[in-house]
């Protein structure tokens, strides 16, 4: 599959199954957002995996799910994150455009565990200082973003956009999540292409 397709394919999940994820995956996903675009290239971005069984529910229980549907998106027993990874931000490194940093590195993450089957939902809405506690995080780094992963235990669609962006379950419990159409963006093509045409090799 290519990157196009992969990106093309993902989406948000919020169900997941009862599996396990290989460390091995976990690591990989760490080493391709290690290796994300960094303002410069200072590498104020460090990551906390946490996959152990007891201290799931407690991460999980720092988390807020899927606003627009609460609480019918909040993941049920026996259908939440196998893991978990803390994308941590140190505060004594890294200029203003680093904040870009954390948004490069997230979509690595995501790419790499969706290559191999592996489902994720990036959760900005934390309880950061509880979670803080709970994984003895110190005081000089900022807490971004928490991924959640897992294999999928559902398959949201993409619905056309039309005036709203709030996502929606239906009486069968599928997601459905509004995109805007690629016209949208692209309304000055033709002239676009004009422009880029300078740039051609003589």
């Amino acid at each position: 599959m290519s990157v196009y397709e992969l990106i093309c394919r993902r989406r948000s999940i919020r169900r997941f199954k009862e599996l396990p994820l290989p460390r091995e995956v976990l690591k990989r996903c760490v080493d391709a957002a290690r290796l994300a675009p960094s303002a410069a290239n200072l590498q104020p971005l460090e990551y906390l995996v946490v996959d152990e069984e007891e201290l799931l529910p407690r991460v999980f229980a720092t988390l807020k799910w899927a606003a627009y549907i609460s609480p019918a998106g909040d993941p049920p027993e026996g259908q939440r994150p196998r893991a978990y990874i803390v994308v941590l931000k140190r505060r004594d490194v890294g200029v203003a455009p680093s904040v870009y940093d954390v948004g490069a590195a997230m979509e690595n993450l995501i790419l790499v565990a969706l290559e191999v089957g592996i489902g994720s939902c990036p959760i900005a809405s934390i309880d950061r200082e509880a979670l803080r506690r709970i994984l003895n995080i110190p005081e000089h780094y900022e807490i971004p973003l928490v991924l959640a992963l897992g294999y999928p235990e559902e398959s949201p669609v993409v619905e056309p956009f039309e005036g709203s962006v709030k996502y929606w379950k239906d009486e069968r419990g599928v997601l459905h999540v509004p995109k805007r159409k690629l016209e949208i963006f692209c309304t000055g093509i033709p002239y676009s292409f004009q422009v880029l045409s300078y740039f051609k090799p003589r």
